[in-house]
């Protein structure tokens, strides 16, 4: 690991839905329900997900310490997501979470393995990275791995939805 150092390594779990990201899966998310988007990032998500004709809850609010909607559709911290879960099964409303496709081999992903549809998206989702709350001027927009939503108690017409 010649060249990683860390004593200057600084983890930032700041990555903000682009709004493609949410339109990309408009058809597939139910139109009937209040949405809870929890973790507030920027503010943009929810902001989003309203102009996209849902009806969404986005308040920045403790994600642990309510229950907010009917279903959940978040981008959430990827650092926080073992956690996440653990809070999500209390819950046990439905959910669409972006989640990196590699989550799928951690054992706490698997403990869902056979109520969780997925969704591959057609590329890559390019998530806005911020620092401290700002967006680094020399940062190259772009995301180095692969996302998928992650679904439970969706009812969609397959496990496996490949977008087009």
């Amino acid at each position: 690991m010649a060249g990683f150092h860390t004593k200057t390594f600084m983890k930032h779990d700041d990555y903000m839905t682009p709004k493609y990201a949410w339109e990309n899966i408009s058809h597939l998310i139910p139109k009937d329900k209040l949405i809870w988007e929890p973790f507030y990032g920027d503010g943009k998500s929810g902001e989003y997900l309203r102009e996209l004709g849902f009806n969404t809850i986005h308040d920045p609010v403790d994600f642990f310490e309510n229950n907010l909607g009917e279903i959940i559709v978040s981008n959430p911290p990827f650092s926080e997501i073992k956690k996440i879960l653990i809070r999500l099964k209390k819950l046990d409303k439905p959910f669409i979470l972006i989640l990196p496709s590699s989550k799928l081999n951690t054992s706490y992903i698997r403990e869902w393995s056979n109520k969780l549809q997925i969704i591959i998206p057609r590329k890559r989702i390019h998530f806005l990275k911020l620092i401290d709350g700002v967006q680094p001027e020399n940062l190259k927009n772009a995301c180095n791995f692969d996302c998928f939503y992650y679904c439970y108690k969706i009812e969609l017409e397959k496990d496996i939805t490949w977008l087009l």
